[in-house]
C-alpha cells in the first residue's frame, strides 16, 4: 500500500490532501487545512466520494462533486485548488 500527501497553498488557505493506495484502488482520504468550507460536512462528503475509486478518476469525481453541490462555499478556495493538492500527492 502506498501512502500519498499533497498540499496546495490557496489564495487563503491551505489545502491538505492524503490517501492511500493499493492496486490503483483510492483509500482512507483525508482533506485537511486552514481554508473555510460551508456546510462543513462537505469536505467529508467529498472525501467519501473519493474513496473506493481510481487515482485517475480523482480529478473527474471532484469536478462532478464541486459542480453537483452549487450550495458550497469556500471564500477564496475552488476546485482547482483541490486539484493542484491532488497532483501534488500524486507526484511523490
Amino acid at each position: 500500500m502506498k501512502h500519498h500527501v499533497g498540499e496546495h497553498k490557496a489564495k487563503k488557505g491551505l489545502i491538505r490532501i492524503e490517501f492511500d493506495e493499493e492496486n490503483g484502488i483510492v483509500e482512507h482520504v483525508r482533506i485537511t487545512g486552514d481554508f473555510f468550507a460551508h456546510p462543513e460536512e462537505a469536505v467529508h462528503e467529498l472525501e467519501k466520494k473519493l474513496e473506493g475509486h481510481r487515482v485517475e478518476e480523482l480529478e473527474g469525481l471532484m469536478d462532478e462533486f464541486f459542480a453537483m453541490r452549487m450550495d458550497i462555499e469556500m471564500p477564496y478556495v475552488n476546485v482547482q485548488d483541490f486539484k493542484i493538492a491532488l497532483k501534488n500527492a500524486l507526484k511523490e
